[in-house]
C-alpha cells in the first residue's frame, strides 16, 4: 500500500455506527471524516473530496440517493468511489444505488467492519 493515507468520508446518522467505523477505520490508518445527515456530507465530499464515500441513506436531511445523485452529477465529486452502506435490503433499492453509480452496495447487519474494511480496499485497488 503506498504511503498515501487514504481518506474515508463516512455519511452516516446513527453515533453508535459512525463511533465503531471511525475506530475501525483509524487502526487501519485510513482518516475518517464524517457526517450525520446527508446534506453535511454532500458539502464535506465537495469540501474534502475523499478517496472514497460510505454513505447511509436512511438519513436526515438529505437522503443517500439524493446524495449520491448530486456527487455522480457534480465534476468535482462524480469520480469519488461511493459504498452504499444500509440496512436497505430491498433489490429495488440495490438497483436504484447501483444504477445511481454506487460502486457497491453493502447492508450493514450482513457485514462486519473488517469486511467493510475489505470492501474499501478492493474499490480502491489495495490489496
Amino acid at each position: 500500500m503506498s504511503s498515501k493515507t487514504i481518506k474515508i468520508l463516512l455519511i452516516e446518522d446513527d453515533p453508535f455506527l459512525l463511533s465503531m467505523y471511525s475506530t475501525k477505520f483509524g487502526l487501519e490508518n485510513f482518516s475518517v471524516i464524517s457526517a450525520d445527515d446527508g446534506e453535511k456530507g454532500w458539502q464535506m465530499a465537495e469540501e474534502v473530496r475523499p478517496d472514497i464515500i460510505l454513505l447511509d441513506i436512511l438519513m436526515p436531511k438529505m437522503n443517500g440517493f439524493e446524495v449520491l445523485e448530486k456527487l455522480k452529477a457534480n465534476k468535482k465529486t462524480k469520480n469519488i468511489p461511493v459504498i452504499l452502506l444500509t440496512n436497505l435490503n430491498q433489490k429495488d433499492e440495490i438497483e436504484r444505488g447501483m444504477t445511481l453509480g454506487a460502486d457497491d452496495y453493502l447492508i450493514k447487519a450482513h457485514f462486519m467492519p473488517s469486511e467493510v474494511v475489505e470492501k474499501i480496499k478492493k474499490v480502491l485497488k489495495l490489496n
